[in-house]
């Protein structure tokens, strides 16, 4: 499959996930939110790698994301910082005994949704 229709389909995934981060955090189930906010943030930042790249690496290494997609160029470097943030948020959401509030699931929602502008900029969507 092209690079340019794999884009599409982590195109496809951020936006479920994102949906599910927005009905979720509707509910109050905050660490579910976060959780699905996080994954559509990765799918995004999966598309605009495979957009501007036609590459994209597979790491549970929460940095490595972070530099790839900081190294994929401009559009790139601009939501790296903005990924980090979400990502930030993974183990709190998924795994600790601690739990996320309102403000970061909401603060999650909101930086998945950037994320997933530039990837559909990049993509033509």
């Amino acid at each position: 499959m092209p690079a340019i229709d794999d884009a599409r389909a982590h195109l496809t995934k951020a936006r479920e996930f994102l949906e599910a981060a927005q009905l979720t955090n509707d509910l109050q189930l905050y660490n579910a939110a976060a959780s699905n906010a996080v994954t559509s943030g990765i799918n995004s930042k999966d598309a605009i790698c495979l957009a501007l790249t036609g590459h994209t690496r597979k790491s549970d290494n929460h940095t490595e994301a972070v530099v790839e997609l900081k190294r994929a160029g401009a559009a790139g470097r601009d939501s790296s910082a903005t990924l980090s943030r979400l990502l930030k948020l993974k183990s709190r959401s998924q795994y600790q005994a601690s739990s996320v509030s309102a403000a970061d699931a909401t603060k999650s929602i909101d930086w998945a949704a950037r994320l997933l502008d530039t990837a559909e900029s990049m993509t033509l969507i």
